[in-house]
C-alpha cells in the first residue's frame, strides 16, 4: 500500500516541503532510508544523516531548517517523535485491519461475536464465548468455553485463552502466551507423592492490557487472578495463581511472579526478577533486573540485589563487594603483623 506525501501531511496536520506527490510504501532509519521509505528526525545527533538519507519522505520538526540541499522531501509537524508514532499507530491498524471467518475453523453454535471480526485458519471457539467488535484472532489460536473478549482485541497466532477467561477491550496478546492454565497447585500426603488441588478460577485481563509472546498467566485456585487496566507485560514472563498486578505496572522479559503476591500500581519491574509468594508490593516500586523479592515493599521503594535491598544501599555496598579480595589480603597481611611481634 503506497501513501503520498500529501497524503501523510494531511493526517499528522504537517506542512510538505519538497514532491507533495512522492510516494512511499515502507518505513525505515534515516541512516537506512532507501527510496520508496518513510522515515523521521527527531534526535538532533541524526542531523547529520538526513543530507544523505535515501529516504523518499522524512518528518521533521517545523523549526527545522536545512543546512544543505536535500534529496528527500520534508514533511514538517509540530513534534516529529509523536507524529511518527502516530503514523506507526495507523500502519498496524492498516496492516491488522483483517476481517471474514478462514477455513478450517470450529465455531461452537453457542459461540457469539461482534462486526468486523476475523478468526484466522485452524482457530477454535468454545461453547458460550463471547467477542465483541473489531476483534481479530489469527490462525491456530484456542478459545475454551465461556471466554468473554471485548471490543478491539487482537490474538496473535498460536495464543491460548483457557476457559473462564475475561479479557477487557484493546487488549493484545501475543503469540505463544497462555492465559489460564492451571495454578502450580499440589499436597503432598505421608508418602511425599502429590495430589493436584483443582484450580477452579480464572483469569480477568481488564482494558489496554498488553501479553507479550510465550508469556504465562495462572488461573486462580478460588477466585481470580487479575491484570488491571493498562498493565503491559513482556515476553516470557510467569503470572502465577491468584496474582494481582494494579493499573498500569510494567514488567520486563522472564520475570517470575508467585502464587497470591500483590503487586501496585505504576510499578517498573526489571528483567529476570523473582517475587515469592503471598507477599505485597506498593504503588510506584521500581525494581532492577535480576532482583530476587523475598518480603513486602511499600510504596515508592526502589530495590536491586538477591535478596534485594534499598538501591542506595545497594550500591553503597557493592564498593565494597567488588573490593572483598582486597580487604582479605589486608586482614591477613595485618594479622601476619601482629602475629609477628
Amino acid at each position: 500500500m503506497k501513501f503520498t506525501a500529501t497524503q501523510i501531511a494531511g493526517l499528522l496536520e504537517g506542512e510538505v516541503e519538497g514532491n507533495p506527490q512522492i510516494a512511499v510504501h515502507k518505513l525505515s532509519k534515516i541512516e537506512e532510508g532507501e527510496k520508496g521509505s518513510l522515515t523521521f528526525l527527531a534526535n538532533p545527533k541524526y542531523t547529520s544523516f538526513i543530507y544523505s538519507t535515501k529516504a523518499s519522505i522524512t518528518i521533521v520538526n517545523r523549526d527545522f531548517i536545512p543546512e544543505q540541499d536535500l534529496s528527500t522531501t520534508l514533511i514538517k509537524v509540530e513534534d516529529a517523535y509523536k507524529s511518527f508514532s502516530k503514523l506507526l499507530e495507523y500502519y498496524n491498524q492498516v496492516k491488522n485491519n483483517k476481517s471474514g471467518i478462514e477455513n478450517p475453523t470450529f465455531i461452537s453454535e453457542s459461540a457469539s461475536y461482534g462486526d468486523g471480526f476475523y478468526l484466522g485458519a485452524f482457530s477454535y471457539l468454545g461453547d458460550n464465548v463471547k467477542i465483541g467488535e473489531n476483534v481479530k484472532i489469527y490462525p491456530n489460536v484456542y478459545i475454551g468455553d465461556n471466554v468473554t473478549i471485548g471490543n478491539n482485541v487482537i490474538v496473535y497466532a498460536g495464543a491460548k485463552i483457557y476457559s473462564e477467561s475475561i479479557v477487557g477491550e484493546t487488549c493484545v496478546i501475543h503469540s505463544g502466551a497462555i492465559i489460564g492454565a492451571d495454578g502450580f497447585g499440589f499436597t503432598p500426603n505421608e508418602k511425599g507423592e502429590y495430589s493436584k488441588v483443582p484450580q477452579t478460577g480464572n483469569v480477568i485481563l481488564e482494558e489496554n492490557v498488553d501479553v507479550g509472546a510465550g508469556t504465562t498467566i495462572d488461573r486462580a485456585t478460588l477466585g481470580s487472578t487479575i491484570l488491571r487496566k493498562g498493565v503491559k507485560l513482556d515476553n516470557q514472563i510467569q503470572i502465577a495463581h491468584n496474582v494481582e498486578i494494579g493499573e498500569h505496572t510494567a514488567i520486563a522479559a522472564q520475570t517470575g511472579i508467585a502464587g497470591s503476591t500483590k503487586i501496585g500500581k505504576y510499578c517498573l519491574i526489571g528483567g529476570q526478577v523473582g517475587i515469592v509468594g503471598h507477599i505485597t508490593i506498593g504503588d510506584r516500586v521500581r525494581i532492577q533486573a535480576q532482583s530476587g523479592i523475598g518480603r513486602n515493599v511499600k510504596d515508592d521503594e526502589v530495590l536491586q540485589g538477591s535478596p534485594a535491598l534499598n538501591y542506595g544501599d545497594y550500591n553503597k555496598s557493592y564498593v565494597h563487594f567488588k573490593n572483598l579480595p582486597k580487604l582479605v589480603n589486608t586482614i591477613t597481611n595485618l594479622e601476619k603483623k601482629v602475629e609477628g611481634e
